[in-house]
C-alpha cells in the first residue's frame, strides 16, 4: 500500500471538507438554556451543520446582522432594550466592541445602510425607531434620531426597518402601516406614513425588497399573509394579498419572516402555528406570486429563515422546539425538500 499517497489523499480531503464550511451565526433568546450567540459550522455541499460553538455573551440577541465585510456583527438586545456590536475575531468568536440604548422596549430588528455607516433598530414595546452612526472601528455612537409613532388612540410596534438608497422604510405592526422616511441632510424625514393602504389588522412585521427597489413583499403576522407592493411614478400601489396558509388549516398562526431567492423568481415566508414554510413563485414583470408550496419545518415556531449565500439551502430557526431545520431549494422550481435538523439553544436569527 502506498502510505504516502493516502496520507496525501487523506490532506486533501479534510483541506476539501474545511473549505466546504462556512460559518453561520445564531441570535437567541436567554430566559432558558441559551448563554448569547452562538456560532455553527455549514456545509455547503452537504447542507449539513456540525461544530456548535458559543461565541458571545448577550442578553437576548434576537435579532443580529453584520456589517458588510464581516468585521463586525450587530445585536438587539430585547431584554435589556440595548444594542450591542461585536468584532470578528479570527478564530470566529465575537469580542464586544460596545452597548448603548435602543430607546425603547424589546428592540426586535437591526439592519444596516448600503455604506455600513448607519444603522435602525425597531423597538416593539414603546414603539420607536433609532437611527445610528457607526464608526470605522464598527462602535455604535448613541443614535443620532429617533422616530415615535404612537398616537392617542393607538399604540405603534415597530416590527423591522430597512434602508434602501436614500429611503428607510419601517414596518409598523401596532400602526397596520408601512412608512416611508427619505434622507434629505444628512437626516430622515418622514414622506409617507403608509405606502398602500393595509389590510385590516394585517400587522405588517417583515418585508422584502427587490434588488432595484421596484417591488416590496409585507409579511403580516396577524392576516397570515403576504401583501404585495409595486413602485410607480407617484408612489406606490397594492398588486394582490395572498394568504400563507393551507386552505384546510384552522389553527392560530402568526407570520414571523420573508425572503426573496437570490433569482428573485420565488419568494419564502414562515407561519408560527402551522409550523410551516410557504413558497411563492413570482412574475418578475409584474411583481404578482403565486402560492405553489407549503411545507413542515420539522420544529415548533419558526420566528427566522434565511438562505445560504449559495442560494442552494434555506434553513429554519425553530425557537420552541431547539433546532435548526435544513431544506434543499430545488434550482429549477424553487420548492422545498427536508434535509436535515439539528438541535440548538432558542434559535431565533440566523445569519451568514
Amino acid at each position: 500500500m502506498n502510505f504516502k499517497l493516502f496520507f496525501l489523499c487523506l490532506m486533501v480531503s479534510q483541506f476539501n471538507t474545511k473549505a466546504q464550511n462556512i460559518p453561520m451565526y445564531i441570535g437567541t433568546y436567554t430566559d432558558g438554556n441559551s448563554e448569547g450567540i452562538y456560532r455553527i459550522q455549514f456545509n455547503i455541499n452537504t447542507g449539513e451543520l456540525s461544530n456548535l460553538q458559543f461565541a458571545a455573551s448577550s442578553e437576548s440577541p434576537s435579532f443580529i446582522t453584520f456589517s458588510h465585510n464581516k468585521k463586525y456583527l450587530y445585536a438587539v438586545n430585547e431584554s435589556s432594550g440595548n444594542v450591542s456590536s461585536f468584532k470578528t475575531e479570527k478564530n470566529g468568536l465575537l469580542k464586544f466592541l460596545n452597548k448603548v440604548s435602543s430607546n425603547g422596549n424589546w428592540p426586535c430588528h437591526i439592519s444596516l445602510n448600503k455604506l455600513g455607516n448607519k444603522a435602525v433598530v425597531s423597538n416593539y414595546g414603546g414603539g420607536s425607531v433609532s437611527i445610528y452612526n457607526i464608526s470605522r472601528d464598527g462602535k455604535l455612537s448613541e443614535a443620532s434620531q429617533i422616530f415615535e409613532h404612537n398616537t392617542s388612540d393607538k399604540k405603534s410596534h415597530a416590527h423591522s426597518a430597512q434602508f434602501f438608497n436614500d429611503d428607510l422604510f419601517v414596518a409598523d405592526l401596532g400602526m397596520n402601516s408601512v412608512y416611508q422616511y427619505k434622507l434629505k441632510n444628512n437626516n430622515y424625514e418622514l414622506v409617507l406614513p403608509s405606502i398602500v393602504e393595509m389590510p385590516n389588522n394585517s400587522g405588517p412585521r417583515h418585508f422584502a425588497l427587490t434588488r432595484n427597489g421596484q417591488f416590496i413583499y409585507i409579511i403580516n403576522e396577524h392576516g397570515s399573509s403576504v401583501t404585495s407592493v409595486k413602485k410607480t411614478e407617484n408612489g406606490f400601489e397594492q398588486i394582490d394579498t395572498d394568504s400563507t396558509l393551507r386552505e384546510d388549516y384552522k389553527g392560530s398562526n402568526a407570520c414571523a419572516e420573508i425572503q426573496l431567492s437570490k433569482n428573485e423568481l420565488y419568494l419564502y415566508g414562515s407561519n408560527r402555528g402551522e409550523n410551516s414554510i410557504v413558497v411563492f413563485k413570482r412574475n418578475k414583470l409584474d411583481g404578482s406570486i403565486e402560492k405553489i408550496q407549503t411545507i413542515s419545518v420539522h420544529g415548533d415556531w419558526p420566528r427566522n429563515f434565511t438562505i445560504d449565500p449559495t442560494g442552494k439551502f434555506l434553513l429554519v430557526a425553530n425557537q420552541k422546539s431547539d433546532n435548526i431545520s435544513v431544506f434543499k431549494i430545488a434550482p429549477k422550481t424553487g420548492m422545498l425538500s427536508f434535509l436535515n435538523s439539528v438541535m440548538a439553544p432558542t434559535p431565533v436569527c440566523l445569519l451568514f
